[in-house]
């Protein structure tokens, strides 16, 4: 933590203690005011910050008007929750307390990455922490949001970026809390492109021995006659082996991960990689809702259109980033997300995102999943729908 930080975090400790109770219960009152879902949804709505939602009518239970859920009454709540709230009120931002990660252990969860990478830090946003291995001068995640917000084409398809901060000697970024208003949602990560690992990772010829026993352990028959006189394999040949275990080397996408509702994660999806096996995934996560599947496929459309018209990514090249969706009864959204293996290529390189990748064009094929993705999805065989008479949901801009 920087000084400055610590002079105002002893400052504010300062004046909570001199809230009272009273002063307690009205700063997490006004926090709690803004974390009403209705209320951040406008939010997330507003026209000038770019449409991330298409709404529709719950097609369960009679229509209901849009307005903001109460608020639990403030003096039911833990008094360690009241003063993270109080904290947050008076701009003292921090990693959530364990009394808000408690209450809300039902609507946020990781879903893939790095176990540990992300944090809630408050009512609508999430603390990532800096990728393993960067150079403390070099942050390529905190780089890419900050010229992809600026962008006047991407800024609606990606999470909104706030800041890079310090906290406990480590580095975060705070972003955009993708999960926040949406009750108990449909959630599926999909990592993008025939390639995920950097041209530099590979760069070394040498052949490893414990690369071979790695591969070995996942394929017995996947090492060449050579490979195996030899007990060793590149780094190149390990990682385009692993690529091919999945559907990201002939696809150019494989689903990470899938949280339906009411069921934990399911996060062993890497090697499902056949077409009928992708489908069947898709199938089961879009269960019957026809409307959500249409409105996925107008999102993931509408990104790509984004995607090709935005000039940076022109000229950088977009490993290992994902395509995060959710939806719930009310609600859908879709936005890319993970830049740490975004760089700029070359000078005088130009890179279309489709191409087969050679060692030195720094294509990675995230446009060529991207079309097979929606393919995908608009194929799969969804079970009958019990409402053929469901209106469509309503686009808000």
């Amino acid at each position: 933590m920087t000084v400055t930080s610590k002079m105002n975090s002893v400052s504010r400790q300062s004046v909570l203690s001199r809230l009272g109770p009273g002063g307690l219960l009205y700063a997490a009152n006004k926090i709690l005011a803004v974390a009403v879902p209705g209320k951040e949804e406008e939010r997330w709505r507003s026209k000038d910050e770019g449409a991330l939602f298409k709404r529709w009518r719950r097609t369960t239970t009679p229509a209901e008007p849009d307005s903001p859920a109460p608020a639990a009454p403030a003096a039911a709540q833990p008094s360690d929750l009241l003063k993270f709230l109080a904290i947050n009120a008076l701009e003292l931002s921090a990693p959530a307390s364990d009394a808000l990660l408690k209450s809300r252990s039902s609507e946020w969860f990781q879903l893939a990455g790095h176990p540990g990478s992300l944090a809630p830090a408050g009512p609508g946003t999430v603390w990532k922490r800096r990728a393993p291995g960067d150079h403390p001068q070099h942050n390529p995640e905190r780089d890419a949001y900050e010229a992809l917000t600026t962008c006047p084409h991407m800024s609606s398809a990606i999470p909104r970026f706030y800041r890079e901060l310090e906290y406990g000697g480590e580095r975060f970024i705070e972003l955009q809390d993708l999960l926040h208003g949406f009750r108990d949602p449909h959630v599926m990560d999909i990592k993008m492109g025939t390639r995920t690992f950097l041209e530099d990772e590979v760069s070394n010829a040498r052949a490893r021995t414990d690369l071979y026993e790695k591969m070995v352990r996942l394929d017995p028959n996947a090492p060449t006659e050579s490979e195996h006189a030899a007990r060793a394999v590149t780094k190149l040949r390990y990682m385009q082996f692993r690529e091919q275990c999945s559907s990201s080397a002939e696809l150019g996408f494989r689903i990470e991960a899938v949280k339906l509702p009411g069921q934990p994660p399911l996060t062993d999806l890497q090697k499902v990689r056949e077409p009928d096996q992708l489908a069947a995934t898709v199938a089961r996560f879009f269960g019957n809702d026809e409307r959500a599947r249409r409105a996925v496929t107008a999102r993931l459309r509408e990104i790509r259109e984004l995607f090709k018209r935005s000039d940076f990514f022109k000229t950088h090249e977009i490993v290992g980033s994902s395509i995060f969706i959710i939806y719930d009864d009310e609600r859908v959204g879709a936005w890319l997300i993970d830049f740490a293996k975004t760089r700029r290529v070359p000078e005088g390189t130009e890179v279309n995102h489709q191409d087969p990748w050679q060692q030195g064009n720094h294509e990675e094929g995230f446009l060529y999943g991207l079309d097979r993705l929606i393919q995908t999805i608009e194929n799969a065989q969804l079970p009958a729908q019990d409402d053929e008479t469901a209106s469509e949901p309503d686009v808000s801009r």
